[in-house]
């Protein structure tokens, strides 16, 4: 009898102190601290941005803390429903959404900076409001048109890579060319009908006028 009760105060040790073990290990700092699984820029081009990540990241972690050591409230995962459990809660998803907010922007910049973005592209974006699709199709046409040199004018027959992408943007408007990067008769009188159309000189002949009127 006595062994059975000695074997029940063990048992009854065990698992009060499993349980006081699972809530140390829930809650000592490491564990309670909040972990991100997104990949994230700090090299961010405002690093207040950064600085302001870190500082709601910290409010958060001490939010959980206090909660828990002071009002026995679990906010991640609370056990009772009653007022003061649901005013913690809303306090604590606005903590949370504060991270949130600063980690979206971080967030943002590192898949920009994966397709090759820089901070300063990256910081037009944002003050501009330019989605990432319009700002790579804005560089594709500089490209295009950085590729004029407006002292020269086409010659007969030359071929080169502008003329390849001025008779592609000419075919999807529309008109019937062999998209060869050559500059013949059917190319200049394409462009000519182009100019006319669009109330600019019409020569026939690639100037800048023309390629903003065509890749606008």
């Amino acid at each position: 009898m006595k062994q059975l009760i000695i074997l029940l105060l063990l048992i009854i040790v065990g698992i009060i102190g499993y349980g006081q073990y699972s809530n140390y290990k829930r809650y000592n700092t490491s564990n309670i601290e909040y972990k991100t699984v997104k990949k994230i820029d700090f090299n961010y081009h405002n690093q207040e941005t950064i600085l302001q990540y870190h500082k709601a990241v910290a409010a958060l972690n001490s939010f959980v803390l206090l909660q828990w050591t002071a009002n026995n409230i679990d906010t991640r995962a609370p056990k009772d429903d009653n007022e003061i459990t649901n005013s913690v809660l809303i306090l604590y998803a606005e903590k949370l959404a504060n991270v949130q907010y600063y980690e979206k922007k971080i967030e943002l910049s590192f898949i920009f900076k994966e397709k090759g973005l820089s901070n300063k592209e990256i910081y037009f974006l944002e003050k501009t409001g330019t989605s990432l699709k319009s700002h790579q199709k804005s560089v594709a046409i500089n490209k295009i048109k950085n590729m004029l040199d407006p002292t020269k004018r086409m010659k007969y027959g030359e071929k080169n890579p502008l003329i390849f992408e001025v008779q592609k943007r000419l075919i999807t408007k529309g008109y019937d060319l062999i998209n060869d990067g050559v500059f013949k008769k059917r190319t200049r009188n394409a462009i000519k009908i182009f100019e006319e159309k669009n109330n600019l000189f019409n020569d026939g002949y690639l100037d800048i006028l023309t390629l903003d009127a065509l890749f606008q």
